[in-house]
């Protein structure tokens, strides 16, 4: 009966260095995040922080939506490099960054092919439908951009 409850051999060991990249990991989604935000907020007019801060409903749905398709870009990264984690690292930031990129890009030029004035919507006091456009734009390149990664 007590045999069952001994821990398989290099239990703490597998334990420690998962708990390892998974810190690593979280670092660089930390990292790639910052940045896409920075990307979201010197792709648009105004300051995103600020107008996010100020409670502007338009600026903080476009930020949210911008984060969640930055997260999928980071998550797909992560995932389509997991087994070996310098190489894990290293790929998911390179092609986190890449993915940022091009979904920015993306996003933007939606918004000028639907004739959307982003400084306009995201700068308004109260919410304007519109800003859902942009909202799935972001959504919506970043799935097809994390998709790619893969």
């Amino acid at each position: 009966m007590i045999s069952n409850l001994a821990l398989e051999e290099g239990f703490w060991r597998l334990l420690g260095r998962g708990s390892y990249a998974i810190a690593l990991y979280a670092l660089v989604g930390l990292g790639l995040m910052t940045v896409g935000f920075f990307a979201i907020d010197l792709t648009t007019p105004g300051n995103l922080r600020h107008m996010v801060r100020d409670g502007k409903p338009n600026a903080i749905i476009v930020t949210s939506a911008g984060l969640i398709s930055m997260a999928f870009i980071v998550v797909l990264a992560i995932f389509s490099s997991a087994g070996k984690l310098s190489e894990g690292l290293i790929a998911s930031i390179i092609w986190g960054l890449v993915g940022i990129g091009a979904q920015i890009i993306s996003v933007r030029v939606i918004e000028k092919v639907i004739g959307i004035d982003i400084g306009r919507v995201i700068m308004a006091e109260k919410y304007l439908p519109e800003v859902l456009l942009v909202a799935a734009a972001h959504f919506a390149l970043g799935l097809v951009v994390a998709f790619a990664i893969l």
